[in-house]
């Protein structure tokens, strides 16, 4: 199996758009997101594991035109008018796939949902002009810690 490496972070992205928006609150995490994308290298490809998708079993979010989903209310207005452009992944959902079927994970592919503000907050945040292959990767329901450790196994190469 072809393997890619790359560097694995677990960051928060904070209270719903509020980063983006200038809240005064987020101002130490904006700066540490910011200023983290300037010690590592620009990724050439993304996948984030957001903890705001559940499904029955791991769902790929893979589409031609990705689009934003705006999974939080009572903001702003212009939360909901945010717009970051990213591309398709396929490259690294055929990998994911790949991972899934040699280690009999059964999982599903989404081309509707769109990217959640898990994935686009801290993405605009540390990587502002966009244009990132990105792919989501949901949880599953329960969070059961067994079914993600396996799930972490196979995506570990």
């Amino acid at each position: 199996m072809l393997e890619k490496k790359g560097n694995i972070i677990y960051i928060s992205h904070g209270g719903g758009p509020m980063p983006v928006l200038g809240d005064h609150s987020h101002r130490k995490m904006v700066q540490f997101l910011k200023g983290l994308s300037e010690k590592l290298p620009r990724p050439d490809e993304v996948l984030v594991i957001s903890a705001h998708w559940e499904s029955e079993v791991p769902t790929i979010y893979n589409a031609a035109n990705q689009k934003l989903l705006f999974d939080y209310f009572g903001f702003p207005a212009e939360s909901y008018e945010i717009e970051y452009p990213t591309k398709e992944n396929g490259d690294l959902v055929s990998l994911i796939e790949s991972s899934f079927k040699e280690k009999n994970i059964d999982y599903k592919i989404d081309t509707t949902r769109g990217i959640d503000h898990g994935v686009f907050i801290p993405l605009m945040l540390m990587y502002p002009d966009g244009n990132l292959p990105v792919t989501q990767l949901s949880l599953v329901k329960g969070l059961n810690p067994k079914t993600h450790i396996e799930l972490g196994k196979a995506l570990q190469s």
